[in-house]
């Protein structure tokens, strides 16, 4: 029964997460171009960072605890959950680093790159990590209802913003994964992410025409 949970919406927040890291790296490979101006004025950037906020706020507060109660005797499942964790600080805190040096002019672009570089390894290490390891044990240990509220508190959250980030959460998603996280909303919604949010979200220039 486990096995048949519906991983399409954290699937799809996996893969918007890495478009974005991947582009995110692309950026800061230019030389011809101030890292610092073009992240400060990108909106790629704050979608991105929109976007890990509100995934991580989800597993946090809806997921690892429910995880926690459920693996409690299995100190070795427990590991890694708690790995899952620190790895959600060590990435939020070199966004923190992120921001700060692009606030903070006396830190070089050098710094910058690399807090940038680091963040992208970080992140896709924890992406692969989870998959690999999180998920299997998700399916093994939690129930269709928790599954359900997870991705209910997950929706609500992206409903705060979901002018802006349900553009960007299916930007360049299949079709069946579009319809299926598009179903999670209510129609009203659906009917104006067709009629303006994307193409609201199309027409953003998300990093400054540099990794296109």
């Amino acid at each position: 029964m486990h096995g048949m949970l519906d991983v399409t919406l954290m699937g799809a927040m996996h893969d918007a997460l890495r478009r974005e890291a991947s582009r995110l790296s692309r950026l800061t490979a230019r030389a011809d171009v101030d890292l610092r101006a073009a992240l400060r004025t990108a909106p790629g950037w704050e979608l991105f960072k929109a976007g890990l906020r509100v995934h991580h706020s989800a597993e946090d507060d809806a997921l690892w605890p429910v995880l926690r109660r459920n693996l409690a005797g299995r100190p070795s499942d427990l590991t890694l959950l708690e790995a899952m964790e620190a790895e959600h600080g060590a990435i939020d805190q070199v966004v923190q680093a992120v921001d700060a040096a692009l606030a903070d002019p006396g830190i070089g672009l050098d710094r910058l790159g690399d807090l940038a570089d680091s963040l992208v390894t970080g992140l896709l290490g924890h992406l692969g990590h989870e998959e690999r390891q999180a998920l299997p044990l998700i399916r093994a240990v939690i129930t269709q209802e928790q599954w359900v509220y997870f991705g209910q508190v997950h929706i609500q959250r992206i409903s705060r913003d979901a002018s802006r980030l349900l553009p960007w959460l299916l930007d360049g998603a299949g079709e069946q994964t579009a319809s299926t996280v598009l179903a999670a909303f209510p129609g009203p919604a659906r009917c104006t992410y067709t009629r303006q949010w994307r193409p609201a979200y199309l027409a953003l220039d998300l990093w400054n025409s540099t990794t296109a």
